[in-house]
């Protein structure tokens, strides 16, 4: 799904000290609403296993809903609706939204609902919202997304649950030792979670090594652009960057501050390891993937007069978007591919006009396979029926705060931080106009693969200035 997102609102004198945003056409709609991201927060995010792995899901996102309410100090009952992503369902919480709204704090009459789309899940979350504020149903909706890979679901086998459910029926103790009687060794063997694709069997992993087969993406190349993301995302950490990530006090252990999955390596150290899918000669490794991991978002989204209203300076207007879907075999990630054209055209934007690019990352491969696609006439002509290729976005303009490989990759909350992290970008290199995308499983992207494009609050900005010292004003009086 690609986000258009829309320049930042601040208009402070060190910003524009610091990097003046282009003259470009604004891209609102006459008669709807502006939607607007206030702010946007997430946990650290980080590799399962480690210091969340005896939380639930429920805990992470509450956490991070938490912390959205510090950051913002935005009143819970003006909140008319929290929506929330996950992939890996919790069967004790399996609406997580609503459940960690209530641990938040939030009124037992602020409806909440729990949305699953694979990768772009938190995606799905925000653009329901902006559906919500477009539609006039709300002013004010909470989004985020959440994923605990510490503890994932393990099943019983199926024989052994059709035999569990029959003996809680059974009523006499004949009954009971007759279906006892009737269990083999190979009813305990247990049902493992699979990264895997339902409708071809095939593990994402795999899939990513043939895309990058497919594209010549070579081993080089994406140890190359895996250490990249990580020393990106290391730079950005150590200068205070990833201003999106709040502490969390961890019950019972110490209050976690920083992403603990980034790990800039060395080529040769990267070129040791082994593939990790398609064995001996695959080029997908542990190195050039994004790791398991926990993690939660939460952004606060607004009707932009509401904002206003509010006393708050958004960040970015949310713009346009599109989901698409194709091949979930061999087209299983590439929906930034096509997605990225789609939205553009529904922009009125071409890929010069965009400033900032921010793409999940899930293979070092899949990116690379993308921009190869994206810069080819040939697969534009015949796989997308388009008569030219859109353009491969500029690395100087690409995830230049790190990306998944690096920084992490929470399923249903990888979303949020792409595109709030495209705000914070616009804001501090000045620019208009940012895209995200992602894939996901199923074949699809938002660029669902999905493509969004934000519009950080500039070209409009010195009037919402003027709005906002007016409503002040009026207030005071």
């Amino acid at each position: 799904m690609p986000w258009k997102v829309a320049r930042s609102f601040s208009c402070s004198s060190q910003f524009q000290a610091a990097a003046q945003p282009k003259t470009k056409k604004t891209l609102g709609k006459t008669g709807v609403k502006n939607v607007v991201v206030v702010e946007g927060v997430r946990i650290p995010f980080l590799q399962s296993g480690t210091s969340y792995a005896d939380l639930m899901p429920h805990d992470l996102a509450r956490a991070a809903l938490q912390g959205l309410l510090t950051r913002t100090n935005v009143p819970r009952d003006v909140v008319d609706y929290i929506v929330y992503g996950t992939v890996i369902q919790e069967v004790k919480t399996s609406n997580v939204a609503r459940e960690a709204a209530l641990g938040a704090g939030f009124s037992d009459k602020t409806p909440a609902h729990t949305v699953t789309m694979a990768c772009i899940s938190s995606n799905q979350a925000m653009t329901t919202g902006v559906g919500l504020i477009a539609a006039g149903q709300c002013d004010v909706v909470v989004a985020g997304g959440v994923e605990l890979m510490s503890d994932v679901p393990i099943r019983h086998s199926r024989k052994m649950r059709k035999t569990m459910l029959t003996l809680n029926r059974a009523k006499s103790l004949g009954q009971k030792l007759s279906l006892i009687s009737k269990i083999r060794p190979d009813y305990f063997t247990p049902e493992l979670p699979a990264v895997a694709e339902f409708s071809t069997s095939e593990t994402m992993g795999h899939s990513a090594d043939r895309l990058a087969a497919a594209f010549g993406v070579s081993r080089l190349e994406q140890d190359e652009y895996a250490l990249r993301s990580h020393t990106l995302a290391k730079k950005a950490q150590d200068e205070g960057l990833l201003q999106d990530v709040v502490p969390f006090k961890v019950p019972g252990k110490d209050t976690v501050t920083k992403d603990n999955g980034i790990r800039p390596s060395s080529i040769e150290q990267m070129g040791k390891l082994k593939p990790a899918f398609v064995k001996p000669y695959g080029t997908v490794t542990a190195a050039n993937s994004s790791f398991l991991t926990d993690g939660a978002s939460a952004m606060l989204i607004m009707s932009e007069e509401k904002a206003l209203a509010m006393g708050y300076k958004p960040k970015a207007y949310l713009r346009d978007f599109v989901y698409v879907s194709q091949d979930p075999k061999d087209q299983l990630l590439l929906g930034p591919t096509y997605a990225t054209p789609k939205v553009l055209e529904k922009a009125g934007l071409s890929l010069s006009d965009i400033d900032v690019f921010e793409f999940h990352e899930a293979f070092a491969g899949q990116i690379l396979a993308n921009l190869k696609a994206m810069d080819s006439d040939w697969f534009a002509q015949n796989y997308m029926g388009r008569k030219s290729k859109v353009g491969a976005p500029p690395l100087d303009k690409f995830n230049n705060w790190g990306g998944s490989l690096s920084l992490g990759h929470p399923f249903g909350a990888t979303g949020c931080r792409l595109v709030i992290t495209a705000a914070h970008r616009l804001k501090k290199e000045g620019g208009q106009y940012g895209l995200v995308a992602a894939c996901a499983a199923g074949g699809q992207s938002e660029d669902d693969v999905p493509v969004d494009v934000l519009e950080p609050v500039g070209a409009e900005e010195m009037e919402c200035e003027d709005k906002a010292a007016g409503t002040e004003q009026h207030m005071q009086e």
